[in-house]
């Protein structure tokens, strides 16, 4: 029961928050631009919140009860460093590979995106569907290739919320007053944009907005398999639990840096993105259940 639990709540995380970017990349709404980047870094803020004040409190919390060794923050920070390097290279990765389809841009263009049409390469539409067939081609294929990297991205995010479920001794009581609901939550936000990423540059290649949608949404599928492998690794063992809660915080902290609050900038570039993550911290540093003990 508590896997069906964890695959039904990732599944509208991934899945359905991923397929969802992928519709609005379809439809191109850019008036609800300011909104979305007010949620954006508003889930940022409460992303921060849970990864310093529980994600990484609580294996200090096991530590002063004895059932853990002196040196868990060594651990915690070690893998919080893996956790950050992996999603990092992924992002490269889809980086690199959708920067190879922008022929317009010339050698003095900024390496990074300066506005939200650039972060979801929706500027590539107009500059390319009057070019020749090859340039479709080359948008279609960078499609796929983001999907795919977008994909291989939200395992590491699913493992997130399977690594926050660990925590409880209760799944079934706790299932949605936990932290692992809150970064379900946070992380479907977070993947409105990436479906947008991926959705445009495939309608912009030829396809068909209603299949580009659809396989938006199954590049989120591999965020239920993060989930359970973080919730199955972190019930193995304390050490284990530790190592999941270390590598998620990482992953968690590079998402929030280097994702959501450089997405919400450019969507809105305003001071009210930094007081919307400023909102976010206490709101969810009031929310936030008490450490417990482990079920492990």
């Amino acid at each position: 029961m508590d896997y069906l639990a964890i695959i039904i709540i990732t599944l509208i995380s991934g899945v359905i928050g991923t397929g969802l970017g992928g519709a609005v990349g379809a439809i191109l709404r850019r008036e609800s631009n300011k909104i979305v980047s007010l949620l954006l870094s508003f889930a940022g803020g409460i992303m921060l919140a849970v990864v310093c004040f529980d994600l990484m409190n609580q294996p200090v919390e096991m530590m002063k009860e004895g059932t853990l060794p002196s040196y868990t923050p060594v651990i915690v920070v070690l893998a919080a460093a893996i956790g950050y390097a992996v999603v990092y290279i992924l992002n490269h990765v889809i980086d690199k590979h959708a920067n190879k389809e922008v022929k317009h841009i010339d050698k003095n263009h900024p390496t990074t995106a300066d506005d939200l049409d650039e972060l979801i390469h929706a500027d590539h539409f107009e500059s390319h569907k009057e070019g020749a067939s090859n340039s479709r081609s080359n948008l279609f294929i960078a499609g796929l290739v983001m999907m795919i990297a977008i994909a291989l991205h939200n395992l590491p995010e699913g493992m997130v919320i399977g690594a926050s479920y660990a925590m409880e001794e209760d799944l079934t009581a706790n299932l949605f007053s936990s932290t692992g609901f809150i970064m379900a939550i946070v992380i479907g936000l977070h993947n409105v944009p990436e479906g947008m990423a991926v959705s445009v540059p495939l309608i912009s290649g030829g396809m068909g907005k209603v299949k580009a949608v659809l396989l938006t949404a199954l590049s989120g599928l591999p965020t239920v398999f993060g989930a359970l492998l973080g919730y199955a690794l972190g019930g193995i063992s304390p050490v284990m639990l530790v190592l999941s809660l270390g590598f998620a915080s990482g992953a968690m902290l590079y998402v929030v840096f280097g994702e959501l609050l450089p997405e919400s900038i450019l969507m809105w570039k305003s001071k009210l993105p930094a007081v919307s993550v400023f909102i976010g911290v206490p709101v969810s540093y009031t929310h936030l259940p008490q450490p417990t003990n482990s079920k492990v």
